[in-house]
């Protein structure tokens, strides 16, 4: 075979390769993604400030999970992505009395404070939602101006 029909077959099967979806490559749990289908209903104000930053969490980590960054960096973009929800819930504890002392982190038995569980809760959740998105190869939720549906 002369070598431009090789380089032309090579070309040829690495396209078609490459139009091959994630989950074919990789076998994804499709079993293990959220359901988007049914939309968020926005936050009431004072509502549970860990849930309304749950599903910002989530909504953002399966949005941004096809990136090729590292899970850590995508994490980290979608905590930041969920900063408002993250201060909102925040501000509901810095308003309770003893919410600026010290304590046990029921985790790590560390002293922490209250401000501090809330970042390290946001991070652990962002970097679970972004590799259970990969591993399940999950749909994004659907979007609309830039933003995925129900973070608001």
């Amino acid at each position: 075979m002369k070598p431009q029909a090789i380089a032309a077959a090579l070309g040829i099967a690495a396209l078609a390769l490459s139009g091959c979806s994630e989950s074919a490559r990789t076998g994804g749990n499709a079993k293990i993604c959220a359901d988007f289908k049914a939309r968020a209903a926005p936050a009431a104000p004072g509502a549970n400030g860990a849930a309304a930053l749950d599903e910002c969490l989530k909504r953002w980590a399966y949005s941004l999970a096809p990136s090729r960054d590292d899970a850590d960096v995508v994490a980290e973009a979608v905590r930041a992505a969920c900063g408002t929800q993250l201060s909102s819930w925040n501000q509901q504890i810095v308003s309770q009395p003893g919410a600026d002392g010290e304590a046990a982190s029921l985790l790590t038995g560390e002293p922490t404070t209250p401000l501090a569980e809330h970042n390290g809760y946001a991070a652990r959740r962002a970097l679970f939602y972004v590799v259970q998105a990969r591993a399940g190869s999950c749909p994004a939720p659907p979007a609309k101006d830039g933003l995925p549906e129900g973070v608001g």
